[in-house]
């Protein structure tokens, strides 16, 4: 037998020959030159091989799945780059953090990507932009003795870390959960000390929130863009905020303003002449009926109220009882989410959405020269009122040493939450050390970020101090003529201004409510006074306000509507997609919007139903408490839905009117412009298309003419999507302003008005101001 042999560079006989087998499972034979001694080696079976047995083959695959990797290090995955900075410089040497830049996967955006037939079951994929991400922490996780997951606290972050593991092929034996509402020393430290598992309820829970919303997005925009036109859309949450902003809309057209008075009496005592012992009164009633709309005596027109007059001129006024007390003003909890966005939005205009995304750089991390960054706020994703007590004991230490022990009330303050089926994160929104004072970060935060943190701040330890206590005065008075009237006068003043030092809650909604109260003299049962002038004043009822941001977070919040990780998305989906425009802050339907909604309503009343989906939340919470199985809730959802579906499509009307005519023709090939819609509203393209790919911006006139060429004026949006007007000629016109501008010309000078605020214009030329309500101002 012969082979080559590669030192004499030819074919030689082999020497003691052996038969055997390769890695492959090939036969060979092997031995030694016959010449030089040089081992051979010759491919192919020969009659030696017989009767040997085969070895078992394994693959490279298979090798390489088998040889066993030496693990190091401790990896940590959290969300954002800005959080693993920070979390890093805590955790040290030893720690290799990374950043998943938010979701790494998700149901595929092309298909519903949930089977119906199967349970529900959902299709993941990672998206294009993320395989890069999910490789890089596919590799580290393979080689790390450790790896912690240390997404948000709530259930999207859980849910985030589950997809983490599945994505990036994590050992559930070497992966570790942990959990922290602050990005601080002491916390992280306390939470890696603390790891645990995945808690697959609160996974369920989001995933059942997530497949319910594609379910029902899925199977109703469709229907829309079949049945109205494309680019429109419908989802569980923000069909319900639009039909709450139709609903007050249309109770706001059809309220009839009701006309009523009231009486008031400037007076002082009968002795005195001092103009500051001039007090005011209201009167109450008159032969003991009650005065005031929906009384006995409801004082409807000018005709009721003159007799009234008259007769009081003549009467004689005295001072009937004199009622002394205390009233306690307690401060109100520290911030939720849903709170806070309602705060910044009445303190500093801020909208939803800004408010979270200047709430999530606090959160995340900021180098307040320290040498690194640190969290400044805990996580600002909570409908929890809950304070730790490690931290309401350095708000305690704060205010004995800041303004004495008299400002703290005697045991730590506990706050009810007041959400229906609280849940996310588990404490309030709280600054991580009331030390850090907002004069003392001032210089290292910009403007928008330091004006948060400081309501923040001011808001948290004002809850941990005592309350605020007023002395009351409310006296009774008497006027008797041809009738007897009884008129009233109410005031108070601070006693022990209490949490007030910290945190002025003048003009919020709740407990503390602004009472129209004034200054009152002393004054005994008994004595005489003067009447100096009578103060008649009409009135008319007025319809409820439109919605704002923050006043339909606050609606959404006690319905029971979504969860505070979805207020700011609803608000900005339901504008993005024009069912919904800001006008001076209030949220007003489009016609688009009541379209849709009404084809909700008619056809779905359960989806766009407020206790529907409030149920829905709760069954939801259940699935994160555990009670609960996430696949049997979906299918007691969708049987009923998919029937509604398939009657919609058969019964909902067709309202597609087809294409909008601009008037005018296309420049290039001569066809009828019309107006299109696209992911950012509406523009003007041609008729031709696709053949012809014309397209202009929607001008949105507003019926005013330019000052500075006589060119229509026109709103437009910065790339912020700040709103702001100017002139149709721009570039050739560069006139702008934030500020509205109104129809009527300035009464002074004839010059061109804008709305300076709710209550009144200011003139461009002249710059003398004027109230609107004098301009009877088209809106």
């Amino acid at each position: 037998m012969e082979a080559y042999c590669f030192k004499c560079k030819t074919k030689r006989e082999i020497q003691s020959p052996v038969a055997g087998f390769n890695a492959k499972g090939s036969p060979v034979t092997t031995g030694v030159c016959a010449v030089c001694g040089t081992k051979m080696y010759r491919m192919g079976r020969t009659p030696a091989h017989e009767g040997l047995e085969k070895p078992v083959v394994i693959s490279s695959k298979e090798r390489k799945a088998a040889k066993v990797v030496k693990r190091s290090g401790k990896l940590v995955i959290v969300e954002s780059p800005a959080k693993a900075k920070t979390i890093q410089r805590f955790l040290g040497k030893g720690y290799q953090v990374k950043a998943s830049v938010g979701h790494i996967r998700d149901l595929l955006r092309s298909t519903l990507s949930v089977d119906v037939d199967n349970d529900f079951a959902p299709k993941y994929r990672v998206p294009n932009e993320k395989r890069v991400v999910v490789k890089e922490l596919k590799a580290l996780a393979a080689s790390a003795a450790e790896v912690y997951l240390a997404t948000d606290p709530d259930r999207e972050g859980e849910a985030i870390s589950w997809h983490l593991m599945e994505a990036a092929e994590i050992d559930p034996a070497i992966a570790r959960r942990v959990v922290f509402h602050e990005i601080t020393q002491a916390a992280v430290a306390e939470a890696f000390a603390h790891a645990r598992e995945i808690d697959m309820r609160l996974v369920n829970a989001q995933q059942a929130r997530r497949i319910l919303d594609r379910l029902v997005g899925y199977s109703l925009s469709p229907l829309l863009w079949a049945k109205v036109r494309g680019r429109l859309s419908a989802g569980r949450v923000q069909s319900v905020a639009v039909r709450l902003i139709v609903d007050r809309e249309r109770e706001i057209d059809a309220f009839v303003p009701r006309e009523y008075w009231t009486i008031g009496a400037q007076l002082i005592k009968a002795t005195e002449h001092a103009k500051k012992q001039e007090f005011a009164a209201r009167l109450l009633k008159v032969n003991d009926k009650e005065v005031g709309l929906d009384k006995e005596l409801p004082l409807t027109s000018e005709a009721e109220v003159q007799p009234l007059l008259a007769d009081l001129e003549g009467a004689q006024w005295a001072v009937g009882k004199v009622k002394r007390g205390e009233r306690r003003r307690s401060p109100l909890p520290p911030f939720t989410t849903s709170t806070m966005q309602q705060e910044a939005s009445k303190r500093l205009g801020f909208t939803a959405s800004r408010t979270m995304a200047i709430a999530q750089q606090l959160y995340e991390g900021l180098d307040i020269g320290n040498g690194g960054a640190v969290g400044l706020i805990t996580y600002m994703r909570t409908d929890s009122t809950h304070v730790a007590e490690v931290a309401q004991a350095e708000a305690r230490e704060y205010v004995t040493d800041k303004y004495g022990a008299e400002f703290l009330p005697p045991a730590p303050p506990v706050y009810k939450t007041k959400s229906k089926g609280a849940q996310e994160a588990h404490e309030a929104i709280r600054p991580t050390s009331v030390m850090r004072e907002p004069k003392a970060v001032e210089q290292y935060l910009d403007r928008n970020q330091n004006r948060l943190y400081q309501l923040i701040w001011q808001r948290f330890v004002a809850s941990q101090m005592a309350a605020a206590i007023f002395d009351t005065v409310s006296v009774d008075i008497e006027a008797r003529h041809a009738q007897t009237y009884l008129f009233r006068a109410a005031g108070s003043v601070v006693k022990f201004a209490g949490f007030m030092v910290v945190y002025d809650e003048t003009g919020d909604d709740d407990e503390a409510a602004v009472e129209e109260e004034g200054r009152v003299p002393l004054l005994a049962d008994g004595d005489a006074l003067r009447l100096l002038r009578l103060m008649p004043e009409q009135h008319f009822t007025q319809p409820p306000p439109r919605y704002t941001e923050a006043t339909l977070v606050k609606a959404l919040e006690e319905d029971g509507i979504g969860r505070p990780s979805t207020y700011a998305p609803t608000i900005s989906t339901i504008q993005q997609r024009g069912y919904v425009v800001r006008e001076n802050k209030q949220l007003a339907p489009t016609d688009i919007g009541l379209l849709v909604n009404d084809l909700l309503v008619d056809h779905f009343p359960e989806i766009v139903d407020l206790g529907f989906t409030a149920l829905m939340e709760q069954e939801l919470d259940e699935i994160a408490e555990g009670e609960r199985e996430w696949v049997p809730v979906l299918r007691e959802f969708y049987g009923p839905f998919a029937e509604q579906i398939k009657a919609a499509e058969a019964d909902m009307p067709q309202v597609n009117t087809g294409p909008e005519p601009v008037g005018r023709d296309c420049p290039r090939d001569g066809k009828p412009l019309i107006i299109r819609y696209g992911r950012y509203g509406k523009f003007i393209g041609c008729s031709g298309f696709p053949d012809c790919r014309h397209v202009e911006p929607w001008l949105e006139k507003i019926g005013v003419l330019c000052p500075k060429d006589g060119g229509e004026l026109i709103e437009r949006k910065t790339r912020k999507n700040r709103m702001f007007y100017g002139c149709a000629n721009y570039p050739n016109c560069d006139w702008t302003s934030w500020k509205k501008p109104l129809k009527q010309p300035c009464p002074h000078c004839g010059g061109l008005l804008v709305a300076a605020n709710k209550n009144h214009a200011v003139c461009t030329v002249c710059e003398k101001v004027t109230q609107l309500d004098a301009l009877a101002v088209e809106a």
